[in-house]
């Protein structure tokens, strides 16, 4: 076998489809555009999503369900069986929690929670916690500060 002998697998190459050369080709006169109408035209044709002047889907649909409020504030959310990590004394804010891995970005607002137990006095700041939460905390001799 040759370069010159080489032919491509037979059914893999159809032949073009040459329009407007007559009614005996089959695609004679209007060329397999139908009748009539914007798309038998020549140029473009209309545009994606264009529903002839009524209107279209996308603008009739509501982008987004629900109403998104702007001012949410997202809270990490830490349990108080978490803060048995640190020591006795110690003064556990956002940045302690970050060293510990406990929470996983540095500067978010975090929300203790008042599940498991403490075992140790701490005193923790934060930007929000439970009744539960800062119940357990005082029972536990520590102290709580709102940031």
């Amino acid at each position: 076998m040759e370069i010159h002998n080489l032919k491509p697998a037979k059914g893999s190459v159809k032949k073009e489809k040459r329009v407007g050369r007559g009614e005996g080709s089959g695609y004679g006169k209007t060329c397999g555009r139908g009748q009539k109408g914007q798309k038998s035209r020549s140029g473009k044709g209309p545009r994606i999503g264009f529903e002839g002047g009524q209107n279209p889907i996308q603008r009739r649909l509501p982008r987004l369900p629900g109403f998104k409020n702007p001012f949410r504030k997202e809270y990490v959310v830490v349990n108080v069986d978490k803060l048995n990590l640190f020591k006795s004394g110690a003064i556990v804010d956002s940045e302690e929690l970050y060293e510990k891995k406990i929470i996983r970005k540095k500067g978010v607002l975090v929300k203790v929670l008042g599940e498991g137990e403490i075992k140790k006095s701490l005193t923790v700041k934060a930007h929000s916690f439970s009744k539960v939460a800062a119940d357990k905390i005082e029972k536990a001799g520590g102290k709580f500060e709102v940031i």
